[in-house]
């Protein structure tokens, strides 16, 4: 499977800093970049209104995404990210149905550093089953080998026990507590745990104890980085 070129050596890091979009292949489970292509399966659509609605997702991911309206104009706001490259959001999907199982988002703190940031929800029938932390980890080394990551940083309320778990499960260590760091979806400040990983750090592994690997392909291109 093919995967996205390397920019060239003699760009500076922040013109190297750009997500491109990709597929990412797990097996039976694929990441496809969210945006206006995504809204054409009306159960795409149903997927982000389900999603809003979930209790746990309303907490601690809350979506735009009450109605078909919404959900439309936020995957418009995903496309907005790759087209900058500046956001890398993915659809986990079932390969053999297509059916929406979470999504991962990575973003840029500051592009020009290579400081970013991921988040991860599921729906209900996709929990327990490792989509959030396969998909993670790979939307992660994907970031430090496409995109010149140099940090990534996973913030979770400190209640978000699952949230932790992802994070220990790919590689994020543990680095303090931030105290009353966001509002979450009940309208209160959370405090949130930080977890982050290096590009030099070592690949998490799987089951085997051997290092995860995921074929990628390239599925468009990006369009000019925005200023910072």
């Amino acid at each position: 499977m093919s995967s996205s070129a390397p920019p060239p050596a003699s760009q500076n890091p922040a013109d190297r800093r750009t997500f491109v979009r990709t597929t990412l292949d797990l097996g039976d489970v694929l990441l496809r970049p969210w945006g206006r292509e995504a809204a054409e399966p009306d159960t795409m659509l149903d997927g982000l209104i389900a999603a809003a609605a979930d209790p746990l997702i309303a907490l601690w991911n809350p979506l735009a995404t009450a109605d078909r309206s919404d959900a439309s104009a936020w995957l418009e706001s995903r496309d907005g990210g790759w087209d900058r490259g500046a956001s890398a959001s993915f659809a986990a999907l079932t390969v053999a149905e297509g059916v929406l199982l979470g999504s991962v988002t990575l973003r840029w703190v500051d592009r020009a550093d290579g400081l970013a940031m991921i988040g991860y929800w599921t729906l209900p029938t996709a929990r327990g089953r490792g989509v959030a932390t396969r998909a993670t980890r790979a939307v992660t080394s994907w970031a430090f080998r496409t995109a010149d990551a140099r940090r990534i940083e996973i913030a979770h309320a400190v209640g978000n026990e699952a949230s932790c778990r992802v994070a220990h499960r790919c590689g994020y260590l543990p680095e303090g507590t931030l105290r009353d760091s966001h509002r979450f979806g009940d309208g209160a400040y959370h405090d949130e745990h930080l977890h982050a990983r290096l590009a030099s750090d070592p690949e998490p592994t799987g089951p085997a104890g051997e290092p995860t690997a995921y074929g990628i392909s390239a599925t468009g291109r990006p369009g000019p980085p925005p200023a910072r």
